[in-house]
């Protein structure tokens, strides 16, 4: 399963008085990867809360290996890990312009039931895309 790949410029506000990325602003990053993962597959967040399904971020990763600083051009990679089943489990890389790797993540989230709050298996409609690769 290959990494989807999404780039976007660095804005101030995203940075402490040293021109960094604060290091919170990542997870928002990370469900950018996410969102756009998904789009590849004709699906979209929105789409799956109005199919009564929602999908919480149950662990989450993060390894600094450089700084990202304000106005660079950052690619987040998102990579499925696994076929779905309760779970669905991403990794990621995020790059500056130059190549240089400032970042390895990895998410798991639960599917759940918007009503009950319970835990349910991936829909067969993802599965679907997924296994024909779109």
């Amino acid at each position: 399963m290959d990494f989807n790949k999404i780039s976007f410029r660095i804005r101030y506000a995203e940075t402490d008085q040293m021109g960094v990325v604060y290091h919170g602003n990542y997870p928002q990053y990370l469900e950018m990867g996410r969102v756009e993962w998904l789009r590849t597959f004709g699906v979209s967040y929105k789409s799956m809360e109005e199919n009564g399904i929602m999908l919480p971020v149950i662990s989450l990763q993060l390894n600094f290996k450089k700084s990202a600083v304000y106005d660079d051009l950052i690619s987040v990679s998102t990579k499925l890990v696994k076929t779905p089943s309760v779970r669905i489990e991403f990794d990621y890389e995020i790059h500056n312009e130059e190549g240089e790797l400032l970042a390895t993540a990895n998410t798991v989230l639960a599917f759940m039931d918007m009503k009950s709050k319970r835990p349910i298996k991936c829909p067969d409609y993802l599965l679907e895309k997924i296994e024909k690769g779109n």
